[in-house]
């Protein structure tokens, strides 16, 4: 039940695009001077080595973050992302991944607030130690995010952002995305989620993004990359989405000009392409 290990996957095309709309999300967040809470239901370890264990045995990093270490072309959105990568490899070298606890960390402002759940037994003192130092800011709890998730909204500040992104190695995991969705929704009806998923060739992940257009938001963002033809085989990851209910007004223009730029950086054959759709409220 908890074998999935995110480090085999650190850096890859599915962490290029969560973190790259994280960031951004949070940027959009700190415009505003009230501050808010990052809620992360599965937090992982909070950072991965890349030259060394898991995530070196597959370096998957290759075909994703490093496709754009070296790029001096980007967008601004996107290049802030990959400056916040730097920001974690001062040599230049690309040798550390921030999972998604720290990339918010690096985001967040003095008064804003990270509540995160792990429940993994061995990447909770993982990420304990990756987010030492962060005082009272950052509250770590050892449980089920799902779960967890119910105790904290609505937050006290009435703004947050929350990211979904458990490893569904479940297949009950794509139900408790949505009735997740649909408790939050009832408690803090106003709040940003964030849900990540992976695109499998299983009707599981095919209907999710349906599922989740029918939630009663006024507004979502569905954002998705495809990086290869689905395998003849049936297996493997061949891209991912997120889907953002209530997402900041902006986002869409953004993601129109910087989807196709990463739809072309990380291809790894003729079938990469991306999905952007909304509905605006």
């Amino acid at each position: 039940m908890l074998s999935y290990r995110h480090a085999f996957h650190a850096g890859n095309h599915a962490d290029v695009l969560k973190h790259y709309l994280l960031t951004r999300l949070l940027t959009y967040f700190n415009q505003k001077d009230k501050p808010y809470w990052y809620i992360d239901t599965h937090a992982g370890a909070g950072c991965y080595q890349l030259d060394t264990g898991f995530a070196a045995r597959n370096a998957e990093f290759a075909a994703g973050i490093a496709r754009l270490w070296n790029r001096q072309d980007l967008p601004e959105g996107l290049a802030a992302y990959v400056n916040l990568i730097k920001s974690f490899n001062p040599d230049g070298q690309l040798r550390y991944y921030p999972g998604s606890p720290l990339v918010a960390k690096h985001c967040l402002r003095p008064e804003d607030k990270l509540r995160l759940f792990e429940l993994h037994p061995t990447d909770f003192p993982l990420l304990e130690e990756n987010m030492a130092g962060s005082g009272r800011q950052a509250l770590l709890q050892k449980g089920d995010g799902f779960a967890g998730l119910k105790a904290l909204l609505p937050p006290p500040t009435r703004r947050a952002l929350t990211l979904i992104d458990p490893p569904y190695e479940m297949k009950d995991d794509y139900g408790r995305v949505v009735e997740a969705m649909e408790e939050a929704l009832k408690r803090f009806a106003t709040g940003v989620y964030a849900i990540w998923y992976p695109m499998l060739q299983r009707s599981d992940s095919q209907l999710l993004p349906e599922k989740l257009k029918q939630l009663p938001v006024k507004s979502w963002l569905h954002a998705s990359l495809t990086v290869h033809r689905p395998r003849a085989d049936g297996f493997g990851m061949h891209g991912s989405g997120l889907f953002i209910l209530n997402p900041p007004w902006l986002l869409h223009d953004e993601l129109q000009a910087t989807l196709p730029i990463l739809a072309k950086a990380l291809a790894q054959d003729i079938g990469a392409s991306f999905q952007l759709e909304q509905l605006a409220g």
